[in-house]
């Protein structure tokens, strides 16, 4: 079987990484908090102390971390992980990040012969656990292929979206709607509430009626429940819905609901709920009703 090297092992990449264990991989895990390993050694990994120690003599790396920057040292800060990528080597970058920077990175590890997918998934941290999530994936067919087993071991579905670059520009997509669901989601939830509807009857009738959406099927008993706990942060859909943003631009197309889905998050953010569930969100709009959901006062 492959031999992997994980780094990142937040939200996501933990089970992830997890999941390759129980099938039997033989995995070495990096993360700059090094205490994250401590569980994936315990369940048989190597710590790894650096990216590149992390990547050395491996089949496959699989990256999953946050953001621009962080994805830039892990690659080029010192002792990243190009420091050890030889011909042969599969990288996998499942990390939500930029398009340029995907074609860049795409760029840097093809000339020295390695192969590279940018395989951002959905699903959030449920998934994760289950093995259930879905990639999407830019990079070449043929490289696709070769690491099946390990799409199959993580996931339910792999949908190849084109070149290099083009994995990055569809989940940038596909956040673009999660996030305008979401807010779509608690400003329903808003005007139902503050008319004195039940919101147990109202998620009923959205999940009943053409409303239906996942966001109400996986966040609808979160935000009746004032259940925050995070699967996928604010602070990351922010994230997303800014990269998103900054695409929208580059390409020159008018994106008037994503302004707006990233002016609410960012109010969230602002008010202090980067790190709860994204559907903290709603709490913007308990504010402005004076109530939650769920009809109580606000304390």
């Amino acid at each position: 079987m492959k031999k992997i090297g994980f780094i990142g092992l937040g939200t996501m990449g933990a089970p992830m990484a997890s999941n390759l264990l129980k099938a039997g991989y033989q995995v070495t895990v990096y993360n700059r908090t090094a205490s994250k390993c401590n569980p994936l050694v315990e369940e048989g990994a190597s710590q790894a102390n650096t990216p590149k120690e992390a990547a050395a003599g491996q089949d496959t790396v699989i990256t999953m971390v946050s953001n621009d920057d962080s994805i830039r040292s892990v690659f080029y800060g010192t002792d990243g992980l190009q420091e050890s990528l030889q011909s042969g080597m599969t990288v996998i970058d499942c990390s939500t990040i930029s398009p340029d920077l995907v074609k860049e990175l795409a760029i840097s590890i093809q000339a020295v012969g390695a192969k590279f997918l940018d395989a951002p998934v959905t699903g959030s941290k449920p998934a994760a656990v289950d093995g259930t999530l879905v990639f999407m994936v830019g990079g070449e067919a043929a490289v696709i292929k070769a690491q099946s087993d390990l799409f199959e071991t993580l996931g339910k579905k792999v949908l190849p979206m084109g070149p290099n670059g083009s994995g990055a520009v569809a989940k940038l997509a596909h956040n673009t709607v999660v996030g305008i669901n979401n807010i779509a989601l608690a400003e329903g939830f808003a005007i139902a509430s503050k008319s004195g509807i039940p919101a147990d009857r109202f998620l009923e009738l959205v999940q009943l009626g053409s409303a239906g959406s996942k966001a109400a099927d996986l966040k609808g008993r979160k935000i009746i429940e004032h259940d925050f706990t995070n699967q996928f942060s604010l602070a990351l859909m922010l994230k997303d819905l800014k990269l998103a943003a900054s695409l929208t631009d580059s390409i020159g197309m008018p994106s008037p609901m994503l302004s707006l889905a990233k002016s609410l998050f960012q109010a969230g953010q602002t008010q202090g709920f980067g790190e709860e569930d994204l559907s903290a969100v709603v709490k913007c709009y308990e504010a402005w009703i004076g109530q939650t959901i769920a009809g109580k006062p606000l304390q």
